[in-house]
């Protein structure tokens, strides 16, 4: 996605799957957790190396490399993907598809649906210009447009689920540990 488009991701009118079949697929894993919860940890991982020339850094993804670059706030061109964006591009992935599912959950049809996050950060913060700014996004909103007719109270059941469910979403409420370590040689 080049940089100043907005993050969007645009869902079909149905999901193709009933309330029967997702609560058929996920049963024997719901079955499995809670007999034996360690069985529910699961291992998830991400791999990116300096493979490209510039002040880069190029992620493996589903869907093949992306290279990732300085914000043009903070001296880049806008030619590379942003992480600030990557972070808004993972969250809706996350929010979509548990959205999706709490939809399917509760056998709605939410019609289109047009998800953006939007956020903003000061970049006198990464760069060092004032120690007093924080690094980082400021609050992030999601919002969520769909054109099926429903009421107010299962809007809310739907926003207050998907937030509950949302792996990503709460995955940012945590600073991640970062280590450097020496290649074994």
């Amino acid at each position: 996605m080049r940089r100043g488009s907005p993050a969007t991701l645009v869902l079909m009118t149905s999901t193709g799957v009933t309330r029967e079949e997702l609560r058929a697929a996920q049963r024997p894993l719901r079955e499995k957790y809670q007999s034996d919860p360690t069985t529910a940890w699961t291992l998830t991982h991400a791999d990116a190396e300096f493979a490209d020339p510039g002040i880069t850094c190029t992620v493996q993804t589903w869907a093949g490399p992306v290279i990732a670059g300085l914000q043009p706030a903070t001296g880049g061109t806008g030619e590379h993907s942003c992480s600030t964006d990557m972070i808004l591009q993972a969250l809706l992935g996350c929010t979509g598809v548990t959205l999706r599912s709490v939809a399917t959950a509760m056998s709605l049809d939410l019609g289109e649906v047009h998800l953006r996050a939007e956020s903003h950060y000061d970049a006198r913060g990464t760069l060092g210009v004032d120690r007093s700014v924080d690094v980082g996004l400021g609050p992030i909103t999601v919002t969520i447009t769909v054109t099926a007719d429903l009421d107010d109270a299962t809007l809310q059941r739907l926003a207050t689920s998907t937030e509950r469910y949302c792996v990503v979403a709460h995955s940012l409420r945590q600073t991640p540990d970062i280590r450097v370590v020496r290649a074994a040689g």
